[in-house]
């Protein structure tokens, strides 16, 4: 087949046309989620711009085999081995087991790639799934000399490599600022930049989660699991490899170094990152206060693929800012797109032509580094152009295989009123203000007026939100 699409390859920091190792076909990677809390929306927008890779790639003509991870053991509160097991962390918060923490967001998790239609993965698999996988690498890469065993764990050892920075050509000391949490440095490792393999008990006596293994009772390291998994069901060469760029170090290192190693070839030619989602304050994370769901964001009123469309009106490669203000302007424009599609005539012949004229401008823009902004662009162009209603009612289905804004569905929700939402914003500070005077019987009396309205109110972590009943 022609090899058309391209896209920005961090190994190589240059934008390449893609060829896959196999005619055809395509082994695709992508990091999935630590599933210890809710996706917040920064950590969604890098699945639905892997989404768009994905659904790119199928749209012209690739066969994609797509392997996501679920990260249920082994990744610390610090990216650099060190501090709580974020699952433990999590069963702690909710008084839950680390299984049943689990079970809870990755379910969390799916449902809200379903609202933003979000593919599911062809194999979809949980570390914990994968023990005998993570020994098996271990011991080679021990047996290789490219391991080593210290205060009862074991560690990759990076001076071993000529290459350790692959990704991004910066040094060690550079890059050690951009690990996450301040915290102690572990004592056990011949250098700064090795990480953990394997943990013993020697890490956490409260661990949860333990398996025998060669070297003692343990859990393996969070880097272990995503070389162990892509090889387990892609094979040795894979094309590409996604994640969210604060991935790019140390967790895609380290499975560069880890994998390569143990291999003994090159292993992966395509690494696909997507820039963070900033609010006015700076990069959303978990460990903030602005922790943003889709969950939320439905109960202030908004179609979750408002968010989906936000998304893809802006480069991968670009740090996002949030706001309300830019999302409810983006809910007005897809609500007229919706409305303006459902108003389309189907009835009569798609003029073959145009339709091909036009379908190859939407795959020139997503072809050209995923340009999602562009291809949105020819859809609005094509819906003013000077054509039949059957071709652009067909082309829209088309563009929608890829763009996932469910466009063909009917009109839109109607969008929530702004004097009403204004109204409501104001009896919620009303309502805060007497709860803090400890006038809870006003509280409740606001509530009822807003109820007798069609106005539910439900107090959560992040405040106060509404819908309408």
């Amino acid at each position: 087949m022609e090899n058309k699409v391209s896209f920005y390859n961090t190994l190589t920091k240059k934008v390449e046309l893609f060829v896959p190792n196999q005619d055809g076909k395509v082994s695709m990677y992508t990091c999935g989620p630590t599933v210890y809390h809710f996706a917040h929306i920064g950590n969604l927008r890098t699945y639905i711009c892997e989404d768009i890779l994905e659904k790119t790639l199928r749209y012209v003509g690739y066969d994609v085999k797509r392997v996501m991870n679920i990260t249920d053991v082994g990744h610390l509160s610090s990216d650099a081995d060190t501090g709580e097991d974020k699952m433990l962390k999590g069963a702690k918060r909710e008084h839950k087991t680390v299984m049943e923490i689990a079970k809870f967001y990755t379910d969390a998790f799916f449902s809200d790639c379903g609202k933003l239609n979000i593919k599911t993965p062809d194999v979809v698999e949980p570390a914990t799934n994968c023990i005998p996988e993570f020994i098996t690498m271990i011991s080679g890469l021990l047996e290789k000399g490219f391991a080593y065993q210290a205060g009862g764990n074991i560690y990759f050892d990076t001076s071993k490599l000529k290459e350790y920075y692959v990704l991004s050509n910066h040094s060690e000391e550079e890059l050690l600022v951009g690990v996450r949490d301040d915290v102690e440095e572990d004592g056990n490792k011949r250098n700064k930049s090795d990480f953990v393999l394997w943990f013993t008990k020697s890490k956490f006596e409260d661990q949860e989660l333990k398996w025998e293994s060669p070297w003692g009772v343990g859990y393996p390291g969070w880097h272990i699991e995503c070389s162990c998994i892509s090889l387990k069901h892609l094979g040795e060469h894979m094309d590409i490899h996604c994640g969210g760029v604060d991935n790019i170090f140390p967790h895609h290192t380290n499975e560069i170094a880890q994998s390569e190693s143990y291999l003994g070839h090159k292993w992966c030619n395509y690494w696909f990152h997507v820039h963070h989602l900033n609010d006015k304050t700076g990069k959303m994370s978990k460990s903030k206060g602005d922790f943003l769901t889709v969950s939320l964001l439905e109960s202030k009123g908004y179609n979750s693929l408002v968010y989906r469309m936000f998304c893809l009106q802006s480069h991968y490669r670009k740090p996002l800012e949030f706001s309300y203000e830019v999302l409810d302007n983006m809910s007005a424009a897809y609500e007229k797109l919706v409305n303006k599609v459902s108003s389309l005539d189907q009835a009569g012949e798609v003029d073959q032509e145009q339709f091909a004229a036009y379908r190859e401008k939407f795959e020139a823009a997503l072809c050209n580094d995923l340009n999602t902004s562009m291809a949105i662009t020819v859809l609005y162009d094509m819906l003013k152009a000077d054509i039949n209603d059957p071709t652009k009612y067909a082309l829209v289905k088309s563009f929608d295989e890829v763009l996932s804004l469910n466009l063909t569905v009917g009109k839109a929700v109607e969008a929530v009123d702004e004097e009403l939402a204004s109204f409501v914003e104001e009896k919620i500070a009303e309502r805060a203000a007497a709860k803090k005077a400890k006038d809870f019987a006003k509280a409740d009396a606001i509530r009822e007026e807003l109820l007798a309205k069609g106005i539910v109110l439900k107090d959560t972590r992040e405040g106060t939100v509404w819908s309408k009943a």
